[in-house]
């Protein structure tokens, strides 16, 4: 996801899987100046980095932020253990430009103009942050590979709706949740570290949020079956948009 003030181009992007090319038509022919910030190190949220074509040449600045990792693994090598050879051509310092790498603990940071506040979200292998993303006017709370379940059903058997994601959800203008899943597919596939669009819509409506969007949709769920997701909550107490690559929201 890109976000950027009033309309200008891009200076903060929120994880970078293979989506992230597309954030370069977004610069109109310029290089990315600004911050990467990564929720976690699975590789559906990595492996756009070397494909960027707005960071990776000569005139970038790109400051690139992961969660700390429990074993004290530093920020460049910790990416280093998928992106260098064998496993690709080049290491993450072989990037154009100017590229920092950088850790981050649980809490609040400055970000290009930005106040973020930082939580940890309960997902499967390897530390996950979710983020609340304010320029002072609008709010925005990203919560990607959220597992709630892992801390028990909860309420309704979605899930708990934890301090940390209601805390990030808090009066946002949007939530951008993990939809991977239905409800009637809990019993089966929560195992896998994702939620449920029930609960997302539960928790942005919980939290008072003014709307929500649903993405990171299960692989094989068609077009057709997610204009069936977006019918299922055309009734919910928030407005329900269901993410599609391109779209664009302003706050």
């Amino acid at each position: 996801m890109a976000v950027a003030h009033d309309g200008g181009a891009p200076t903060l992007i929120l994880d970078a899987g293979t989506g992230v090319r597309r954030v370069s038509a977004l610069l109109a022919g310029q290089p990315f100046t600004g911050t990467i910030l990564l929720t976690h190190l699975h590789w559906d949220h990595t492996q756009g980095l070397p494909f960027f074509r707005g960071g990776d040449r000569g005139d970038a600045r790109v400051t690139l932020l992961l969660p700390d990792q429990q074993d004290g693994t530093g920020a460049e090598e910790v990416l280093a253990r998928a992106m260098s050879p064998p496993h690709f051509s080049i290491r993450p310092d072989q990037l154009r430009g100017h590229w920092s790498f950088r850790a981050i603990s649980p809490g609040q940071l400055e970000v290009g103009g930005f106040t973020v506040l930082a939580r940890e979200i309960p997902h499967k292998g390897g530390r996950t942050l979710g983020y609340r993303v304010s320029d002072g006017r609008a709010v925005a709370a990203y919560v990607t590979d959220h597992c709630p379940t892992a801390l028990g059903p909860g309420p309704d058997g979605w899930g708990e709706y934890h301090a940390a994601a209601v805390e990030l959800a808090a009066g946002a203008d949007v939530v951008v949740h993990d939809a991977q899943l239905l409800a009637e597919e809990i019993p089966t596939d929560a195992a896998f570290g994702h939620a449920a669009a029930e609960y997302a819509v539960a928790l942005a409506t919980r939290a008072g949020a003014r709307r929500v969007v649903l993405f990171h949709h299960r692989p094989d769920r068609t077009d057709d079956a997610l204009d069936q997701v977006a019918r299922r909550f055309a009734a919910a107490p928030v407005p329900v948009l269901v993410a599609a690559e391109e779209q664009a929201l302003q706050l």
